[in-house]
């Protein structure tokens, strides 16, 4: 009883690229999935309506300077909203409208907290 999950990068190529290299992993006998971290929650929704029937665990990632925006963008082109602030407060937001997007879904989140302080970031959330 072995669940295999692979990875989702929204950022690696573009949208239908990667739903076709998404396509061969399930091919392949990928039963789930685990995605880069989102910080647009219109990508994730995207992402979501092309893929309904498929388990994903949402990526959630703290973004808390300019410096750590910085190497999203550059190394791994990852895709902001245009209110985007490096602050405790917008990505606690960000965090609250992912948990309810995963429960009105009935999908998946796991969070990546780098840099952060956990309980901080956590409170109230959980």
């Amino acid at each position: 009883e072995v669940k295999v999950c692979a990875g989702i990068d929204p950022y690696r190529s573009g949208i239908k690229t990667e739903l076709d290299y998404i396509k061969r992993k399930i091919d392949a006998g990928a039963d789930g999935f685990f995605t880069q971290p989102f910080f647009d929650l219109r990508l994730m929704e995207i992402f979501y309506d092309l893929l309904p029937t498929i388990e994903i665990f949402w990526g959630i990632s703290p973004v808390m300077s300019v410096r750590s925006k910085d190497y999203w963008d550059n190394l791994n082109n990852a895709i902001f909203p245009p209110d985007f602030e490096p602050t405790l407060q917008w990505n606690r937001a960000l965090a609250k409208q992912a948990l309810d997007f995963c429960q009105s879904t009935d999908s998946n989140i796991y969070f990546m907290p780098i840099r952060v302080d956990l309980v901080e970031y956590l409170k109230g959330l959980l």
